[in-house]
């Protein structure tokens, strides 16, 4: 029996990536050997076992067959006879199909450190092509190593553009697609992964409402970049530079989708896209099974993020009522989220990445002082329904008064 640390682990070791988790492959054994070894079963498709300490877990060498659609349309074959060679064969990339022994001995047999080496992300056989959802995975690979320079190789793309094609991607589950698209957002180049998608067709597949934002133009004096699929990207990688939550990252992801519903004869302009955009931010929600929390969000920031933008010229009852709807009062930690948001639609255009946005710490004190008024403030003669109405008469004096202070910094962006 022979054991081989495998995929992410040594390719970021590699790398000098970290890494934390840990799998292994294990060459020449039968279940029954790992079982009598104290390891605990976790495979349904395939023998898997965790480490009675470590936790980690070990799998069976394994060769596999396509036998269905989908991702979960393979049969797999495990023997104490499959060689190494033959498990990393069946994996998605060079890079990825690399094991180590506990010596630190490398075992290369597809040429992944070469690739390492050149900054290329291609796939190890023809066999990629079987499983739809290696093309998430390369697009979130492409994401995770933009940092480095790497690219995917023209070949590994035609294979992937050939998936997009087939009809194999509609074959994903939605909780699989929701898994690799969270985790590609929470990379430090997330935008890279939507570009890949894009490149290869399968954004239009997977994700129609973003894809139909390339190639709508918008008014050049307040998006020099134009493309309004261009801004949502660029509004992306703001998001990703400040090491924003998932949350926020996807709602700047989906926070213009209804700019691709404006009129063609309304276009460079985009009145009411915030309203436009509430049916298709639900329906990618919907069917991606979005978190409620981050549907929630992505949902405020679509329909609110003008109002944030203007905020230095609304009236003080506007502002309330703002906030109200952002459930100030109860949820803090969501207003502070929707400004962030907000932030990076409006530093996400082309030469104002470095632009000021000093609505968001205007919006921050208002919240902090009308969170400070409490019922308990009032005169004791305020009872039953006025001490609602007090309450908030209260608190657009207060916005009025802080708006009052604070007028020798307001500015029109």
């Amino acid at each position: 029996m022979q054991v081989y640390l495998v995929g992410g682990a040594v390719r970021d070791h590699l790398l000098g990536h970290p890494y934390h988790e840990k799998d292994y492959v294990v060459v020449g054994a039968t279940p029954e050997q790992l079982l009598a070894q104290g390891y605990q079963p976790v495979g349904k498709d395939f023998p898997v076992f965790l480490h009675p300490e470590t936790k980690d877990e070990y799998a069976l060498a394994r060769t596999e067959r396509k036998s269905g659609q989908g991702y979960h349309g393979f049969e797999f074959y495990t023997d104490p006879a499959v060689t190494l060679e033959e498990d990393l064969i069946r994996r998605d990339l060079t890079i990825n199909a690399i094991a180590m022994d506990a010596e630190g001995q490398v075992f290369d047999p597809y040429h992944g450190q070469d690739d390492l080496n050149n900054k290329i992300l291609r796939h190890v056989s023809i066999a990629f092509a079987e499983d739809p959802l290696r093309v998430l995975r390369v697009a979130r690979f492409a994401a995770r190593y933009a940092q480095y320079g790497f690219t995917i190789a023209d070949e590994t793309i035609a294979l992937m553009r050939q998936l997009a094609e087939s009809g194999e991607l509609e074959a994903l589950t939605p909780e699989r697609v929701w898994k690799e698209t969270s985790r590609a957002l929470l990379e430090s180049h997330a935008d890279v992964y939507f570009e890949v998608l894009r490149e290869c067709g399968a954004l239009k597949v997977l994700f129609p409402e973003i894809d139909a934002l390339f190639g709508v133009p918008q008014r050049p004096e307040y998006h020099p970049e134009i493309d309004c699929g261009i801004h949502t990207l660029l509004s992306l990688q703001q998001a990703c530079k400040a090491n924003y939550s998932l949350d926020v990252r996807f709602a700047v992801l989906v926070h213009d989708l209804g700019k691709a519903l404006t009129p063609k004869e309304e276009l460079p302009r985009h009145i009411q896209h915030e309203e436009r955009g509430i049916e298709p931010v639900t329906a990618i929600c919907d069917r991606l099974k979005v978190p409620t929390q981050t549907k929630q969000l992505a949902l405020v920031v679509c329909k609110e993020h003008l109002k944030c933008h203007q905020a230095f010229t609304l009236k003080a009852g506007t502002l309330w009522r703002l906030l109200q709807r952002l459930d100030v009062l109860r949820r803090p930690e969501r207003v502070e989220a929707f400004l962030q948001a907000c932030e990076c639609d409006a530093k996400g255009r082309l030469g104002m990445q470095d632009r000021d946005y000093p609505q968001a710490e205007f919006l921050l004190k208002i919240m902090q002082r009308v969170r400070t008024i409490k019922a308990s403030d009032l005169p004791p003669e305020v009872k039953g329904a006025d001490i609602g109405e007090m309450l908030i008469q209260k608190r657009i004096e207060a916005i009025a008064q802080l708006k009052h202070e604070l007028r020798h910094h307001t500015h029109t962006p």
